[in-house]
């Protein structure tokens, strides 16, 4: 189902975007409650299970429409922007066969554009033998070997990667061992072609009040149990975890549990953190010209939902 010529391109599909901390889910559930929908999360670190608190997954007791396209994985397993992109387009199909609106609320900026775009991704299966092998050696001689292997073969591609993502490097090298080029692939991503008829909304804030939001957010998650969490996901061999490990706001905290840092510290770090994606998050929506932008700076989730539904509802096609 991948293949764009087999969707159903008249499919009307919203999408709520923009940085983390600036109310995507809230102000999602209430728009998906209002008008009839279902979410499709594009969030990459929401696929994994037992990963609740950290990735701000709505609590079961919280969710009043149905979610999609969370709690797909566990942590050790490989996960990939193909594999997510079969299962939120298969979702999209599915909510409206049923005669309900597909909502995809989320900051991952490739996951958007994979569901949503006629996007492909060349680089095979993640659970390959040839990807398996790569990720033995990256075990035995780390990131940034592999990544010097990458320059030697692919000196493109590596210009596009940076040495410490380990799972990108992987991605390249074995494009490169198929004789694919992972820049070749990586140019695409400036041309925008809908697969869905999609209103995109893009939710921003003034930078005082995001990073006093995310501070609130990481204070949040904390008060409701990170720590343990992140403990049970230790006993279950998260170390081992080649990407969902590395998420912000896990990484930086298992050296807490481990007595090797405070959790003053490791709170300071994951902020600075969160702070850095939500730049990323930014740039990466802002080259969109297709999102419109609602200011969420001093307004409720409330206030937010009721003006983008008044845009939704000026858009006869999405009806």
């Amino acid at each position: 189902m991948s293949d764009i010529r087999e969707l159903p391109q008249k499919i009307p599909v919203i999408a709520i975007l923009g940085p983390t901390g600036v109310g995507k889910s809230s102000i999602g559930q209430l728009l998906a409650e209002q008008l009839n929908g279902e979410i499709i999360s594009a969030d990459s670190m929401q696929v994994y299970r037992g990963m609740d608190t950290g990735t701000a997954k709505v609590p079961p007791a919280r969710r009043s429409v149905r979610y999609h396209c969370i709690d797909l994985v566990e942590p050790g397993e490989n996960f990939s922007a193909a594999l997510y992109q079969e299962c939120a387009r298969q979702a999209i199909i599915d909510i409206d066969s049923r005669e309900k609106r597909p909502f995809v609320v989320g900051g991952t900026g490739l996951y958007v554009r994979a569901v949503l775009d006629d996007f492909s991704f060349p680089a095979g299966d993640v659970s390959s033998e040839s990807r398996l092998k790569l990720e033995a050696e990256a075990e035995c001689i780390g990131a940034h070997a592999m990544h010097k292997r990458l320059t030697a073969a692919d000196p493109e591609s590596a210009k596009l990667i940076h040495p410490n993502n380990l799972r990108r490097t992987l991605r390249a090298l074995e494009m490169a061992e198929q004789g694919r080029s992972y820049a070749e692939q990586h140019s695409g991503f400036s041309e925008y072609h809908d697969v869905f008829e999609t209103l995109r909304f893009g939710l921003t804030m003034e930078r005082a009040a995001l990073y006093r939001a995310i501070e609130l957010r990481v204070e949040s998650m904390l008060e409701s149990g990170l720590l343990d969490e992140i403990a049970t996901l230790l006993d279950r061999g998260f170390r081992e975890a080649v990407t969902s490990a590395q998420a912000i706001g896990y990484k930086e905290f298992v050296p807490v549990l481990e007595g090797r840092t405070s959790l003053l510290e490791a709170t300071s770090a994951v902020i600075q953190a969160t702070r850095r994606y939500a730049k990323r998050q930014i740039s990466w929506f802002r080259r969109d010209e297709r999102i419109v932008w609602i200011d969420a700076t001093g307004k409720s989730h409330e206030d937010c939902a009721a003006e983008i539904a008044r845009a939704i509802e000026s858009n006869s096609f999405i009806m």
